[in-house]
């Protein structure tokens, strides 16, 4: 009988899959987690087993606003808390809220490739926005709004990955952040800020969120999540929002018949709070990523033919890679999993085309020495293969 899978990743022999952005396996902390859940059913016990309030469970959202006061310097008062399944289910509800076929979401080219097929689930016109190595530029993002209002489409979303973005690691700029806000509103459109890999710097800690610059809430809504700080299988998140966001989402027919999302796992994650284990666990994640990070760096430093370009992330999972002129990272896939090597294209991130030169690297999954491994049969590649 065929076994079948029990993780979403698929690992082949003989390859060094540098295309899945997911947390290597020995980061995982099982029994730390095991121990927050015995916390929570020997001081909730029938509580963390029944239908959960629609918000998510107050043994939750207390330690997390909490947490985020430690880690951020200001708790976001309850009223503007809701605990989610994780990003992407929170990015659907949102969707299945407040927008209609035929709106518009505008997102950063290149951006997270899994939220567009979200989009358009939702059959939303899906509008790409240019990004420099700063980040989503100013003057695209205008551009792209007035042509909107051109058409008389409304601008419903535009979604953001700020902080080492997913998959270029590149941060948007401090001072872009507020205008972005500004223009967003005045638009009318809802920033959907997806911000779950902001704990994991490793030089230095990204600029405040769009949500700082958005005082009533109402502009913005800032998503969070423990799948990259602690564990994707548990799927619990968070969103910070303004209250009246966050009454309609705990009102919606979803949450008012089957109750707040993920219960027992919140009540997890609120004993691993409690136990004050996340932060501990965080910098063990840095140090190790970090290492991981650098060791891909350096690897690619000494591997790389010349014309390929990176720069080195200051935080989340991946490096983005230029390929020469005329390279095409899609037509040097398979030739680079002949040699043993997987990467993600570049065209995967882009959604109106161009991303032909461009491909993602994760060094989030793999031990150092594949890490390695994989920069030197990635350069063997693209010398064996220089009309790819």
């Amino acid at each position: 009988m065929t076994r079948l899978p029990d993780v979403q990743y698929v690992l082949r022999p003989d390859i060094m899959e540098l295309r899945w952005g997911d947390p290597a396996p020995e980061l995982l902390p099982a029994d730390e987690v095991a121990r927050a859940a015995t916390h929570a059913l020997a001081r909730h016990g029938a509580v963390a087993l029944n239908y959960g309030a629609e918000q998510g469970p107050g043994r939750l959202l207390e330690p997390l606003a909490a947490w985020l006061a430690r880690a951020e310097g200001a708790a976001p008062p309850i009223e503007r808390l809701f605990i989610t399944a994780g990003v992407s289910q929170a990015l659907d509800l949102i969707c299945t809220l407040w927008a209609q076929p035929g709106e518009a979401v505008l997102v950063e080219a290149p951006t997270y490739h899994l939220a567009l097929r979200v989009f358009r689930d939702h059959q939303l016109k899906v509008v790409p926005v240019a990004t420099d190595e700063a980040g989503l530029r100013l003057d695209a993002l205008a551009d792209a709004l007035g042509q909107l209002r051109a058409e008389g489409r409304p601008a419903r979303f535009l979604y953001v990955v700020p902080s080492f973005s997913n998959p270029t690691g590149v941060s948007l700029a401090a001072e872009r952040r507020p205008a972005i806000v500004q223009m967003s509103r005045a638009a009318g459109a809802t920033v959907l800020e997806d911000d779950v890999y902001r704990g994991l710097w490793y030089d230095a800690p990204p600029p405040a969120p769009l949500a700082a610059a958005d005082q009533d809430g109402t502009t913005v809504i800032r998503l969070g999540s423990f799948s990259k700080l602690l564990a994707p299988g548990l799927k619990v998140g968070w969103l910070i929002a303004a209250p009246e966001i966050v009454g309609r989402l705990a009102g919606c027919g979803l949450l008012d018949s089957g109750g707040g999302l993920n219960h027992f796992a919140a009540h997890v994650v609120g004993g691993y709070l409690e136990l004050g284990m996340l932060e501990p666990h965080i910098e063990e994640l840095r140090a190790s990523y970090r290492q991981r990070r650098d060791t891909l760096a350096a690897a690619l430093s000494g591997w790389m033919p010349p014309g390929v370009e990176w720069r080195l992330p200051g935080g989340g999972f991946f490096i983005w890679l230029r390929l020469p002129e005329g390279r095409d990272s899609a037509a040097l896939l398979p030739a680079a999993e002949a040699m043993g090597v997987s990467f993600a294209p570049g065209g995967r991130f882009f959604p109106a085309g161009g991303g032909e030169p461009f491909l993602r690297l994760a060094f989030s999954l793999m031990p150092l020495h594949d890490l390695e491994e994989g920069a030197r049969r990635l350069g063997d590649a693209l010398r064996l293969e220089p009309g790819l």
